[in-house]
């Protein structure tokens, strides 16, 4: 994530997220392409990755043009419509996700152990990830999705974050920090301590 958000960006990002979404719960990668070719500067296409992008932007919704709004819309429109066209298999790639990311921070968890120097210099995409899984969360409940492997890897995460990281500033560009609650989103307002 770039330390300057932009709502544009943003925006762009998620509308064409969306326009490949339905070809991407069918497909059988975990991170789909949004389009571009080989030098592409889109983030990887994932279910997590909209969803964040869209609750953001929902949020900043006042502050947009009439086009940005309609873009949103479309966006949103989008999702909803692969959501209910394609339920099973956007479950399916919703659960995958999760556990995926939830599992691949026990590299940088291991990595901590064995080089604590380097844990906070490796430490915003495991924030990244963390959140994302966050957005994943709050999107469960409402489908009626639900996943005991979820939940026992999200305990075993947070439990290894909170042994490495101390409170801090937020760590993102401050102009999201409204959308990021100190209390539910903890680990962007804390960072493993620079070793001496």
């Amino acid at each position: 994530m770039s330390t300057q958000y932009s709502m544009e960006t943003d925006l762009k990002e998620a509308l064409a997220m969306a326009e490949g979404l339905s070809e991407y719960v069918r497909g059988s990668q975990l991170y789909g392409s949004t389009g571009g070719g080989f030098f592409n500067s889109m983030p990887s296409l994932t279910i997590g990755a909209l969803v964040m992008r869209l609750r953001r932007l929902h949020m900043l919704d006042s502050s947009m043009s009439d086009k940005q709004r309609e873009n949103l819309e479309k966006a949103t429109a989008l999702h909803n419509q692969v959501q209910r066209e394609w339920f099973a298999h956007y479950e399916e790639k919703l659960l995958w996700e999760a556990e995926s990311r939830l599992k691949s921070m026990l590299v940088f968890f291991r990595e901590c152990r064995e080089n604590p120097g380097q844990c906070p210099h490796l430490y915003k995409p495991e924030a990244l990830k963390r959140t994302i899984v966050e957005e994943l969360l709050g999107v469960m409940p409402g489908l009626h999705i639900e996943s005991q492997v979820v939940n026992d890897r999200l305990k075993e995460a947070d439990a290894a974050l909170r042994s490495i990281v101390t409170k801090s500033d937020f760590i993102w560009d401050e102009a999201l920090a409204p959308m990021y609650p100190t209390d539910e989103y903890w680990w962007l307002y804390s960072t493993p301590p620079e070793k001496e």
